[in-house]
């Protein structure tokens, strides 16, 4: 069945996560989808390990598990953009894609004759997308940007983490790179809108994404808590700024974490917690007055919390309609019978072991539905073929192109 983008063909030039995580998800909605890596090494991720996928002996295969959740559904080709036959190959692989992706430092490709002005005179039509740490323009344009100084600097880490006052206070970064994630996210939403564009346009077009715009963008109610408040927020543990009770509470086994929205979920979670009195406390009538007199609204629940285990405690409430869940670990998360039937974990054949896992895209299209029969491709797996079926280019030329190294 043809996929919701059959037909575009994307020249994936970056590495590492932002730019992958674009690709792939351009790949799973059906582009075809072709990664330039560097002969003999390609993406760095590959040996972002351990852990390293291993063969059905038990040997490790070199195929590390960073690179394979970015990469599935793509085709690799080596090239060495440093010499210029590489770069007339690049060239040439643009003239006949949709779209360009690459995260270079900015003006590197320039270098190559692989930046947009260039391509974009051979072809028209290109959508070409840039992803830096801090975009092509501004005093910051030239610095190296990584996920982890992103998430400092664009104000993430200064509202995640336990409150200052509290033992393990501090600042905190996402436990995933969440700043390249959301960028390779932002840079798919961009791009697609620039193919529609185009169908009115008939030109190509470039843009330009950077991790700190994007980082400082989809910090959301904090940022309006902020704009609007005039005061900067801070790290709150697991709390919430806007909404109370809305954090985690201990368990007689563990933790739970209660969501409670408004006034009516507020109430039918005390009656049901045996704290009828905190839903009749003028103090706590409205989520505004809660948020007031934080301290002592979660005081009021905490010891009631502590009573029942997390499992009973979610058989009481969720038939209620209070909000509530349980702080699971990956392999819980993977297990859990939702997940399980909504079919997240994947296994996809694979040369090297014979199937491979890895997350499902969680788009689900009632016509058009994602497959996953792609794993993500050795290095240089299918430089011949892309030379061949894009290029026309004959066995004689390919193996001319190997032994100088260009491939």
């Amino acid at each position: 069945m043809t996929k919701p983008l059959s037909g575009l063909r994307v020249l994936d030039m970056s590495r590492i996560l932002a730019g992958p995580w674009c690709g792939q998800v351009l790949a799973d909605l059906g582009a075809e989808v072709i990664k330039v890596e560097r002969p003999g090494k390609g993406d760095d991720t590959r040996g972002w390990g351990p852990p390293f996928l291993k063969d059905q002996e038990g040997n490790e295969t070199g195929e590390s598990a960073y690179y394979l959740c970015a990469n599935r559904a793509k085709h690799s080709i080596t090239l060495d953009i440093a010499k210029p036959e590489g770069q007339a190959i690049a060239r040439e692989l643009a003239q006949h894609a949709d779209i360009v992706l690459e995260n270079y430092k900015v003006g590197d490709l320039k270098r190559y004759g692989l930046d947009y002005a260039t391509l974009s005179q051979l072809n028209p039509r290109l959508v070409y997308c840039s992803i830096t740490g801090f975009g092509q323009d501004g005093p910051f344009k030239d610095r190296a940007g990584y996920d982890f100084m992103v998430q400092g600097m664009g104000g993430l880490m200064s509202i995640t983490g336990e409150r200052d006052d509290l033992p393990g206070g501090g600042p905190q970064k996402a436990g995933v790179a969440i700043a390249d994630l959301m960028t390779g996210m932002y840079a798919s939403v961009a791009i697609l809108a620039a193919i529609e564009e185009r169908h009115r346009s008939g030109q190509g077009q470039y843009i330009d994404m950077a991790l700190l715009d994007t980082q400082v963008a989809w910090l959301a109610n904090q940022n309006s808590n902020y704009l609007i408040g005039g005061t900067p927020p801070v790290r709150m543990g697991n709390a919430h700024p806007n909404v109370v009770p809305y954090q985690t509470f201990a368990t007689r086994d563990g933790s739970i974490i209660l969501a409670i929205g408004n006034d009516g979920q507020f109430r039918r979670f005390c009656n049901a917690a045996g704290i009828a009195d905190a839903a009749d406390d003028a103090r706590f009538a409205s989520n505004a007055l809660r948020i007031a007199n934080r301290e002592a609204c979660i005081a009021a629940i905490t010891p009631a919390m502590q009573q029942k285990t997390t499992a009973e405690w979610i058989a009481i409430l969720e038939p209620l309609g209070v909000p509530c869940g349980p702080v699971h670990r990956l392999d819980e998360v993977f297990a859990n019978p939702q997940i399980r039937h909504r079919q997240m974990q994947v296994n996809v054949p694979h040369p090297l072991c014979g199937t491979v896992p890895l997350v499902a895209n969680p788009i689900k299209y009632s016509r058009t539905p994602l497959d996953y029969r792609t794993p993500p491709p050795l290095l240089g797996q299918h430089t011949g073929d892309i030379l061949r079926d894009v290029l026309g280019k004959n066995d004689t030329e390919i193996e001319a192109l190997r032994a100088a190294g260009i491939i």
